[in-house]
């Protein structure tokens, strides 16, 4: 079943943010059940929502390759996470890559 991970972390920033995307490299090699990330930033909080085809695929990414470049970005304390099941996903046509 598809679910929505949606985080909040407090005190990271923009750079730990990148310095996690260059290591993982998911925008090279996609996740296997990775169907959309999209990431902002406001009031010193890393801000996600993400699109997974099912928990498991979500938990086998964060075990294998995300939470090892969180480490090495020195990233500390938890972030505020709710994982919960997709009712509807729309991408409009034409949309797709990096911002």
């Amino acid at each position: 079943m598809a679910v929505v991970l949606s985080l909040t972390w407090d005190g990271v920033t923009p750079e730990q943010y990148d310095a996690v995307r260059d290591a993982v490299g998911w925008e090279e090699q996609a996740p296997d059940g990775g169907c959309v990330h999209v990431a902002w930033f406001d009031s010193g909080a890393l801000h996600v929502t993400d699109v997974w085809d099912s928990q498991e695929d979500f938990e086998r990414f964060f075990g294998e390759r995300l939470a090892p470049a969180v480490e090495k970005a020195g990233i500390v304390g938890q972030p505020d996470t709710q994982l919960l099941p997709l009712h509807r996903r729309f991408i409009a046509p034409g949309v797709s890559g990096a911002a």
